[in-house]
């Protein structure tokens, strides 16, 4: 049975904000790497629409840029949107039941599942669908922008903590 995993990174106040703050060179590999251990991605529309950048290779990336989206392309990805009519390649668009859909490929996958998008992260964490949490935490304050948790959750459980690359530090979290 897959984990289902959100990841996502954060300023120093809880706001989610991928145009304020890049990964460092070591920050960036851990996630090329993290992408390439995945069973797959479940986003919301909002944050796939920001990761379609990897689905088409540009003159100015360099190696590490190229790794990342060869990596974002070949995994399984299944987008949650009311809006969208259809999805890019290797992904598959969940319109309806979407509690249903996530059981199903919980059941049926074997790793971890990554969710990415604060809206959808808490509808399936109301769900009880969501197994742990990984908040990579940057030395940002934006003081405003959309919140990594748009209102209560239940109690979490810190169960790990580590610095990575320069300045980063990745909180893990379980239910509690």
């Amino acid at each position: 049975m897959a984990k289902l995993v959100f990841a996502l990174n954060q300023s120093l106040d809880g706001y989610v904000d991928h145009m304020e703050f890049a990964p460092d060179r070591e920050l960036f590999r851990h996630f090329i790497d993290d992408v390439r251990s995945l069973a797959g991605s479940v986003y919301g529309r909002g944050m796939y629409e920001v990761m379609r950048y990897w689905d088409e290779d540009r003159s100015e990336w360099g190696e590490e840029e190229h790794a990342y989206a060869a990596a974002w392309r070949r995994q399984p990805k299944w987008v949650v949107s009311r809006s969208l009519k259809s999805v890019g390649p290797n992904a598959t668009l969940i319109a309806d039941d979407m509690e249903a859909a996530i059981r199903g490929l919980k059941a049926q996958l074997e790793g971890d599942i990554e969710v990415s998008g604060p809206a959808l992260a808490r509808s399936l964490g109301d769900l009880g669908l969501v197994d742990e949490y990984r908040l990579y935490i940057h030395p940002v304050v934006l003081g405003r922008g959309k919140p990594l948790f748009a209102g209560p959750r239940s109690r979490l459980r810190l169960v790990a903590s580590d610095r990575i690359g320069g300045e980063v530090i990745r909180l893990t979290y379980v239910p509690g």
